[in-house]
């Protein structure tokens, strides 16, 4: 029986590597996906999942591009049109969508609507989706340029561009022999979907504190999501309460403009940073999270995988447009050199910003406060400055 073999197998169908797949299916690429279990069916009772993206611009045009963004919108989502980030009330900064003329700045979408968008996405493409499955073992092939997969439940299969789109601990990244550098920071987030009193309104904003940053996502109807940054232990002991109890915390430790909650559900994650030493190896391209995990204090880590999966389509479709060999190692450079410094420099702005307000020496709160009220007045660099964030 001869092995099936596809143009790319993409381990991983989460929200990055389905997008993928749906963007090279529509570049008639024949892609298949491995994942390990279905996202659940779309239900519209259930309550909101506790892991939420905030979608910029740029990511809802890809998501339009690949026939999925209309039914996010015929779902649930709720649009936030302005930003607000502060230590001192004296000293806050605020980045509105009509800063840049924009209708919004972008979207809470929660993680299990848009999974599940993307995964019937997929199906109505015909993309071959292996799940349950795992990828079991891989080699390459020098002579034929392609990568041999054996999947845990006993199908083999060939590819000429095996991506990982396989989170942090990605099974190809370490399979392919990439290094990674970074570090764990020294704080854990906690994650809360609640229920607000009134309706949360089109304002996302953070507050630093000296344990850590609060924040606060609007959701749809009077739902919201609730972010707490604070040491491993601080987490640990929140995450043995009980809502009740969590409310009563949230009180005491966020600001008043949160108004009276309802804790639904809640979950923790430490905080570390990632980035693999190449996003490239012959016939292997990585993507998302496999390639760079971020600090979630602004939100950015959906975004900038998304803006690996709209330049990894770019470099593909270029290549075979000159009948080049796109799964071949220059080619894929291209896709590197294309993102690698792009997520250096969100990675560390975004440890510049969060080491900064970590530190409490009193000169230094000083001048970061006075550099925010400099922000809120800053003009065309205030403008610059959203335009990068949102990938514009």
């Amino acid at each position: 029986m001869q092995t099936e073999h596809f143009d790319v197998v993409i381990n991983g169908g989460g929200m990055v590597g389905a997008a993928l797949a749906c963007g090279l299916t529509q570049q008639n690429f024949r892609v298949a996906v491995i994942e390990r279990r279905e996202p659940e069916p779309y239900e519209p009772s259930s309550l909101p999942d506790v892991r939420i993206s905030a979608i910029s611009r740029t990511s809802v045009a890809l998501l339009e591009e690949i026939g999925a963004w209309s039914e996010v919108l015929a779902r649930r989502c709720a649009p936030y049109r302005q930003l607000e980030t502060w230590e001192w009330q004296s000293a806050k900064t605020e980045f509105s969508a009509a800063l840049l003329n924009l209708p919004e700045l972008g979207f809470m979408v929660e993680n299990q609507v848009l999974q599940r968008v993307l995964w019937e996405r997929m199906q109505a493409l015909e993309v071959t989706l292996f799940a349950p499955a795992m990828l079991e073992t891989m080699s390459y092939l020098p002579e034929q340029e392609k990568w041999a997969i054996a999947l845990n439940q006993g199908t083999a299969i060939t590819c000429s561009l095996l991506v990982g789109a396989d989170g942090a601990h990605s099974q190809v990244r370490q399979g392919a022999g990439i290094g990674i550098q970074g570090w764990d920071y020294q704080q854990s987030c906690m994650l809360m979907s609640v229920e607000c009193e009134k309706e949360p309104g089109d304002t996302t904003w953070q507050q630093f504190t000296p344990q850590g940053p609060r924040a606060f996502l609007p959701l749809y109807g009077h739902f919201a999501s609730l972010v707490w940054y604070d040491t491993a232990a601080r987490i640990n002991h929140l995450k043995k309460l009980s809502p009740a109890q969590l409310d009563q915390e949230i009180a005491q430790h966020f600001p008043a403009c949160v108004g009276q909650v309802k804790t639904l559900r809640s979950g923790a994650f430490p905080l570390t940073r990632r980035h693999a030493t190449a996003y490239v190896k012959p016939g292997i391209a990585l993507v998302g999270d496999a390639a760079h995990t971020i600090n979630p204090l602004a939100g950015q880590g959906v975004n900038l995988g998304y803006r690996d999966v709209d330049a990894l389509i770019d470099v593909l479709v270029a290549a075979r447009r000159v009948n080049a060999p796109w799964w071949r190692l220059d080619t894929l450079k291209h896709y590197q050199r294309k993102r690698h410094v792009d997520n250096l420099v969100m990675q560390t702005g975004m440890d510049l910003f969060y080491f900064t307000f970590s530190n409490q020496h009193a000169p230094l709160e000083i001048i970061r406060n006075v550099g925010l009220m400099a922000a809120q007045r800053g003009g065309w660099l205030k403008r610059k400055a959203l335009s990068y964030a949102l990938g514009l």
